[in-house]
């Protein structure tokens, strides 16, 4: 199963739905231990037990699609818990068990169409959104976490980027907006860059109006823009979901992607070049009216100082920092 797939439950499930096959979402609520998938995992069964997703790596799906084919029939909500020995982990390929919860929602009945529906459209929008649902009494609702009574768990969680159960009985599933980097400058660098940043569950945009450099042939698969840098981003939309990283070196291209991004609320903003370049970029930025403030959110020179000096290497390097900013802040 692709990435895109696995990102893509809800989506398939309405898909199901529609079609008239019938579906029902299965969806990890709690863990222990050391349970293979974490809580907000998903998984779309189809009433024709076509299954898309996962919830245990294996273990239990046959378990949660026996039970979803049945909540189908009566249109009930089940909350199933499954202990998962090291023995039976083991068996299906997994190093280690642990314990999940897992409830399951017929669509249609106790997952209305029109809640599915509204979510679907969210996530297509890149609006950040929380399904929250009482595992006790199975009101639900979607919420940004605005006027909410669960408004400061809602935000939290979004923040986090982690689903989980809150007090009360209540479940938060939460559903970002994918990420997204965008790499100015096609260089050698770019090349790894944009492969593992995929890898790692990212949708890569490479810019550079240079369309020698910016060839398929040299970037087979990627999705290249030859447009300008601010341009293209402008064209793209820059969210709090996005990182930017500048390679050309040239500051009639980096710069007008460093001002786009430094105007927007980017996660990430990373330049490549020394120490001594990076000086002569504050001093035009600074001559362009941004603060000190402004500036200092430039990761610059570029990734974590492990020592890179390959092409993939720094992109390892530059991946690294990019990620200690999303989970650490």
């Amino acid at each position: 199963m692709s990435t895109h797939q696995h990102d893509q439950i809800p989506e398939i499930a309405l898909a199901w739905a529609r079609e008239g096959r019938g579906a029902a979402l299965a969806t990890v609520v709690e863990t222990w231990g050391s349970a293979p998938r974490q809580a907000g995992s998903q998984l779309a069964i189809s009433g024709d037990a076509q299954i898309m997703g996962s919830v245990s790596g294996g273990c239990v799906e046959g378990a949660v699609v026996a039970e979803a084919l049945d909540a189908l029939e009566d249109g009930k909500p089940r909350l199933l818990t499954f202990g998962v020995s090291d023995n039976e982990a083991f068996a299906v390929g997994l190093a280690c068990g642990g314990t999940i919860r897992v409830m399951v929602e017929p669509v249609g009945s106790a997952l209305p169409l029109d809640l599915l529906e509204r979510l679907v459209a969210a996530r297509a929008d890149r609006r950040a959104v929380a399904y929250a649902v009482n595992i006790a009494t199975w009101e639900k609702r979607l919420t940004d976490g605005e006027g909410d009574a669960l408004g400061a768990q809602v935000r939290a969680r979004l923040r986090a980027d982690r689903s989980g159960m809150e007090e009360g009985d209540w479940f938060i599933a939460v559903h970002n907006p994918p990420l997204r980097l965008i790499v100015v400058g096609a260089v050698h660098i770019a090349q790894p860059l944009l492969q593992m940043a995929r890898l790692t569950g990212y949708d890569p945009l490479l810019i550079d109006p240079r369309e020698a450099f910016g060839a398929a042939a040299r970037f087979p698969g990627e999705t290249i823009s030859h447009d300008w840098p601010d341009e293209a981003m402008a064209a793209h939309g820059l969210d709090a979901r996005t990182a930017v990283v500048t390679l050309t070196h040239d500051a009639k291209l980096d710069d007008p992607a460093i001002r786009a991004a430094l105007r927007a609320p980017v996660f990430y903003l990373g330049c490549l070049g020394s120490t001594r370049t990076h000086a002569k970029r504050v001093e035009r930025l600074t001559a362009a009216g941004f603060s000190a403030d402004e500036i200092a959110r430039i990761h610059a020179p570029v990734g974590l100082d492990i020592g890179a000096r390959s092409p993939a290497e720094i992109a390892v390097s530059i991946l690294a920092q990019i990620t200690q900013r999303l989970r650490q802040g």
